[in-house]
């Protein structure tokens, strides 16, 4: 690109001297006013060819231009993206350390790559697989709440069933010591759960805080899930109350696995007892 930029600067320069020769032996051969009017030509003539030669040589110059700028946008992204890469792991592992290793649960940090939201039984794909650690039943936790349960593993990934999903249901409690129930999803919005089969002697109010019960093998003690609203009677025995999730599901990421090392040790003991 530069060596045609040259070729073209050359070629003008030898244009104009030719022509300036010329315009000289003319003016040896006219009076003063001649000279006055053809110089005045020869130097506007100059301006045009010079302006031309300076538009060709920054056209050319624009093109070199434009390829650095290209080349250094590139290795600006490529900076940014390993920045971000950064950024998200230190968050990722951040929110893993918001839990510590107790008693019989481990937790690692994960990062959810795909949601569904839209169905009645959604799903989640985490991005680490049973290379890292993962494996079926272990929990899907953030610090509001309960996200999900890892159903299969590969290599790479999990699937995992959503709290979204009208088979999901999980053991909670009204407060730290009271009622436990069934909490499902209402199957309507991302934001709503129902808790079920609440005894009439138990009292709450409207804002108090729904936690993980702690009688599963799956989720820990104490995991905040959401807030208390509307309450109803059902058959005159038990009370079913809306919940508001404290989770956003349409903006969740970064998660944490929990996953029960002694669950099969229990899950083993209860079908030796069962009937």
């Amino acid at each position: 690109m530069r060596k045609t930029g040259k070729i073209v600067t050359l070629l003008v320069n030898a244009a104009i001297f030719i022509i300036l020769e010329i315009a000289a032996l003319g003016m040896l051969r006219s009076d003063r006013a001649q000279d006055f009017f053809v110089s005045k030509g020869v130097h506007a003539f100059m301006a045009k060819v010079w302006g031309g030669t300076e538009a060709v040589k920054h056209y050319f110059s624009l093109r070199q231009v434009n390829e650095e700028l290209s080349a250094e946008n590139f290795a600006l992204n490529q900076e940014l993206m390993a920045w971000r890469h950064e950024a998200e792991t230190a968050k990722r592992d951040s929110i893993a350390r918001s839990f510590t290793d107790i008693g019989e649960f481990h937790y690692m940090p994960a990062t959810i790559v795909k949601i569904s939201r839209n169905k009645q039984h959604n799903y989640l794909i985490i991005g680490q697989g049973s290379e890292d650690g993962v494996v079926p039943h272990s929990g899907i936790i953030t610090s509001e709440g309960v996200v999900g349960i890892v159903d299969a593993v590969s290599k790479h990934y999990a699937y995992a069933i959503s709290f979204m999903n009208t088979d999901f249901s999980l053991s909670a409690r009204l407060g730290r010591e009271g009622a436990v129930g069934p909490l499902v999803w209402d199957g309507k919005t991302s934001g709503g759960a129902i808790l079920k089969e609440i005894p009439l002697q138990y009292r709450f109010a409207p804002g108090d805080t729904v936690y993980t019960s702690g009688y599963s093998s799956i989720f820990p003690a104490d995991i905040p899930i959401g807030l208390t609203g509307d309450s109803r009677i059902v058959n005159g025995a038990t009370y079913e109350i809306n919940i508001r999730l404290l989770q956003d599901f349409g903006a969740v990421r970064y998660v944490t696995l929990v996953n029960n090392v002694g669950r099969q040790e229990i899950e083993s003991l209860e079908e030796e007892a069962a009937p």
